[in-house]
């Protein structure tokens, strides 16, 4: 089905910046297991896989257009040097992708591609209540309690990490 070229272009750079963010979850994952963070190392590798899966899902509804997919193009992404900082880059990058989904929709919306719409609603909804959320609570949670605190209470081994 020959899509909108406006979408599919819009599409792009929303799979540019879900592929960046996943970039920068790996980087901030290794980071914190190296670090021996194991709770922030395993949320962080969980935020990577649903990353990735956005990106499946922007690369098949592109496909879907007709589309070709740019599976090469990357945002900068923003390595922090410490949990507090690597926390706050991360919301900074959602933030961006929230905001750009919200501007594909609309533009879906206007050109009636109701599907595309649905499933980007989808990804905002993950984005918003899942990524977006979470990061905000443990920023709160670093200011409620103190680093050290904070940092002491992502120590934990989960099993087989």
């Amino acid at each position: 089905m020959k899509g909108n070229t406006t979408i599919i272009d819009l599409l792009n750079k929303q799979l540019t910046l879900e592929l960046s963010s996943m970039d920068q979850y790996l980087a901030h994952s290794k980071m914190y297991e190296n670090f021996g963070l194991g709770e922030l190392h395993h949320k962080l590798a969980h935020e990577y896989d649903e990353e990735l899966d956005h990106a499946k899902h922007l690369i098949e509804r592109i496909l879907f257009l007709e589309g070709k997919p740019d599976t090469a193009s990357r945002a900068a992404i923003k390595v922090g040097t410490n949990a507090e900082e690597m926390l706050s880059n991360d919301l900074a990058a959602e933030l961006s992708v929230a905001a750009h989904l919200k501007k594909v929709i609309a533009v879906c919306e206007t050109e009636k591609d109701y599907v595309t719409r649905d499933m980007l609603m989808t990804l905002l909804d993950d984005t918003e209540t899942d990524h977006i959320y979470w990061l905000e609570q443990h920023l709160n949670l670093i200011k409620l309690i103190g680093l050290p605190n904070y940092l002491q209470s992502q120590m934990r081994q989960r099993a087989g990490s």
